[in-house]
């Protein structure tokens, strides 16, 4: 699968991006969100399919949270290698094939979903549904490299909303399906999803293209492992991404579990932070560009933090409308984290080119090679903060029937990240280019 190579790709010249690359730059980017989009709705179908399982598929609560740990876990480890994909194979041939991958665990959910069907049955194919989590990293380390610097934080934010919207997509499909057809038809929810595949693998197919500068570049992912900021932002974005996709997953079922609604009172509130999370990213990332990303991350840290106060109050004294309240406005700012910590990223490593004195297109080009790689890397450990959101409100559960102790321990994570954020970009923040050149738009963290 050869498909088509753009030999010289120069987005921050601003003729070349004026003349042509802003047109090829968007046409990628709309049918990437759409690639993404698939990939996380078949990511998080677990968190729908298992509101599907009634008392004659025979899980309890527990076992219906390790399901959905289990995706998230192989969804998290996949971004690894996805990152690198792109460099291997060029981001259009990447996304026909990861987008048509994803038939495998929609198909294996098909045959799976009916009781009787053993419990290592269920464990394989929620494991299975992790690959389309992997979709994300290869679809932002491509995007990555379409786009200028002063434009990133709004590009990764729309390519990362857009995906993340999949979440409450299928949540409102499955939704749709048991106030239509019943808790007894969760197939019809898979025969939404089959086509839709198969329409992103050839949109992908027909309209993407490959960036020959970034083939092979396997060094990058080497140098990436070695910055200490690939760590720190890994760590911050566990705090804000591990927190939309954990929440995500469990939201459902917390209510059913700990509230005692039933799956179409549970399904018909669901979807709704997903939504606002996905759909205020990009005005996170819109944001970092015009007030840099450490100050708008600091800020939702803050606000994470008082939120899961709130929480945590309702958890207590079993308040159903302050615990939406607080959750709600948790997936909100959840969101609008991940904005702001994805456009650090680029702005850290080309501030880093500049403070070690390279200028110009040497700069840029050192900003887009290490950030494309970090990406990945962070988006992975995203990905891991979900799957100890879900194992903590497993063992959260499994000890007192309530989320009480998760929300406790979620609070302290967040007071860290805010410490974090504090002491090494916002007290001393990444340095800007040198006396001899202009700092870029959107250079500084």
């Amino acid at each position: 699968m050869t498909g088509r190579w753009i030999e010289r790709w120069d987005p921050e010249d601003d003729t070349f991006w004026r003349e042509r690359g802003a047109r090829v730059a968007r046409r990628n980017l709309y049918l990437s969100v759409l690639c993404e989009h698939i990939g996380f709705s078949i990511w998080s179908l677990w968190s729908v399919m298992v509101l599907f399982m009634g008392p004659a598929y025979g899980v309890d609560p527990a076992g219906k949270f390790f399901l959905i740990s289990l995706a998230t876990l192989v969804g998290a480890l996949a971004r690894i290698p996805y990152t690198f994909a792109v460099a291997r194979f060029g981001g259009r041939n990447w996304s026909v094939f990861s987008s048509l991958l994803l038939l495998a665990p929609a198909g294996a959910a098909w045959f799976a979903m009916q009781p009787g069907t053993s419990y290592s049955t269920f464990l394989l194919v929620a494991a299975l549904a992790g690959v389309g989590g992997g979709n994300f990293a290869s679809s932002m380390t491509n995007i990555n490299a379409f786009f200028p610097l002063r434009e990133k934080g709004w590009a990764l934010g729309l390519n990362a909303g857009g995906g993340n919207i999949g979440v409450p997509v299928v949540q409102l499909v499955g939704l749709l399906v048991i106030a239509t057809a019943g808790a007894g038809h969760p197939r019809v929810v898979l025969a939404v999803y089959l086509p839709l595949i198969v329409a992103a693998g050839i949109g992908a197919a027909l309209g993407m293209d490959n960036l020959a500068p970034v083939r092979n570049d396997t060094g990058a992912a080497v140098a990436a492992l070695r910055e200490r900021h690939t760590w720190l932002m890994a760590f911050l974005y566990l705090g804000t991404f591990g927190s939309f996709i954990g929440y995500s997953f469990a939201f459902g079922l917390v209510l059913q579990t700990q509230f005692g609604r039933t799956p179409l009172q549970a399904a018909s509130l669901t979807f709704i932070g997903p939504l606002l999370g996905s759909v205020i990213r990009p005005l996170g990332g819109r944001l970092a560009d015009r007030h840099g990303g450490a100050r708008i991350t600091l800020g939702t840290f803050a606000a994470m933090a008082a939120a899961t106060g709130v929480v945590l109050y309702a958890s207590v004294h079993t308040s159903l409308p302050v615990f939406l309240t607080g959750f709600i406005a948790l997936f909100a700012l959840s969101g609008l984290g991940n904005g702001s910590t994805y456009k650090m990223i680029p702005a850290i490593f080309q501030a880093q080119a500049y403070a070690r004195g390279l200028t110009g297109q040497a700069a840029a080009a050192h900003g887009r090679r290490l950030s494309g790689a970090a990406m990945g890397l962070v988006g992975a450990v995203g990905g891991l903060g979900g799957l100890a959101v879900n194992l903590a409100f497993r063992q959260s559960f499994q000890s007192s029937g309530t989320g009480t102790a998760a929300f406790a321990a979620f609070l302290v994570c967040y007071a860290a990240c805010s410490a974090v954020t504090w002491a090494v970009y916002v007290r001393t923040p990444a340095k800007a280019p040198s006396r001899a050149e202009p700092a870029p738009a959107g250079a500084n963290v």
